[in-house]
């Protein structure tokens, strides 16, 4: 299994990305669960707040399940 490093930055962007898309934190995990990935929504909230590392394969989810380009997770 492939762990992304993360930093601050990374799990901030994909909470305002995910506010920016008007979702919850549930509606993001349960989209990621229906695309076979085991994330919860308590997980979505540890990776948001920087005290868990993300997956690749999540990543590549998450960036399906918002619609967005890499390059938007990784911004300053």
């Amino acid at each position: 299994m492939q762990w992304l490093l993360q930093d601050v930055s990374l799990g901030k962007n994909i909470q305002r990305i995910r506010t920016e898309k008007n979702m919850t934190q549930a509606q993001v995990a349960e989209k990621l669960q229906l695309m076979g990935s085991l994330m919860s929504r308590s997980t979505l909230a540890n990776i948001e707040s920087g005290r868990r590392n993300i997956k690749v394969s999540d990543l590549k989810a998450l960036r399906s399940v918002l619609g967005v380009e890499y390059d938007a997770f990784f911004r300053d």
